[in-house]
């Protein structure tokens, strides 16, 4: 059993479309102990996964996601910009990931999308979702939000939250401590080994993200980090399996 949470981010998002039930699959099989990804919420109020607020990058539409209901979401094609031979790939709701992982004993880590629409309640449904699964052992509520961090806590203080942020945050396992979080989600270069050191010391555990170098993943490894968020779970799980972490 591996201590390192295996993230992957946005599914096997180096292989397959991200934030498509495909990208997730694969992840699982890739050996990821951990799924990435990001909610939004539609026009209708339903839960969806994808990182950007419009349809432009991965669906080749300008539309906004709070503009569209979920028929209209699912509606379109979000594979064939990644490669043609994913071509039919749909956006995902966050119950049909949860489907996935209920049997297995993945570590779901659901980014809350609320830094440019503020999209609203979307933490109360997040976590309603998330105990009609009776998973919430198994969740980490991020954001770059930390408004929705701490609603979140308010909320529901039994679930994990992790903190996402860019730059060096100075002494952040005391920031942590104030927003309730359990984890600190940093951008890979804005963690040293002596801070994972005294995070740890601190009750504070972190989770940076976007590692794929696996030089990188070593450094972090060896740091002490709790887990990794990657684009390429097989990677993380071929250097954990070598040295039997």
């Amino acid at each position: 059993m591996n201590d390192i949470i295996n993230f992957a981010h946005r599914g096997a998002a180096g292989h397959y479309p991200e934030n498509t039930m495909l990208s997730f699959a694969k992840a699982l099989e890739l050996g990821a102990t951990g799924i990435e990804t990001d909610v939004q919420m539609t026009r209708d109020g339903k839960l969806v996964l994808i990182h950007d607020e419009t349809l432009q990058r991965t669906a080749g539409t300008p539309e906004w996601v709070k503009d569209l209901t979920l028929a209209e979401i699912k509606e379109r094609e979000a594979g064939s910009w990644f490669h043609e031979d994913f071509a039919g790939e749909r956006i995902p709701t966050l119950e049909e990931l949860l489907d996935l992982v209920r049997s297995t004993d993945t570590i779901v880590n659901l980014e809350l999308k609320t830094g440019v629409v503020l999209y609203p309640g979307i933490e109360q449904k997040v976590l309603d979702t998330v105990r009609r699964y009776d998973l919430s052992e198994r969740i980490i509520i991020s954001s770059f939000n930390h408004y929705s961090l701490v609603e979140c806590k308010r909320l529901a203080p039994d679930i994990r939250t992790g903190i996402l942020y860019m730059e060096g945050l100075y002494e952040p396992w005391d920031y942590a401590k104030r927003v309730g979080a359990e984890a600190l989600h940093a951008y890979q270069y804005a963690l040293t080994p002596e801070l994972v050191a005294l995070a740890k010391a601190n009750g504070v555990v972190y989770h940076p993200f976007t590692v794929n170098d696996p030089k990188l993943m070593q450094a972090l490894i060896t740091a002490g980090v709790a887990g990794i968020i990657t684009d390429y779970p097989d990677r993380l799980a071929g250097l954990l399996a070598k040295q039997g972490v």
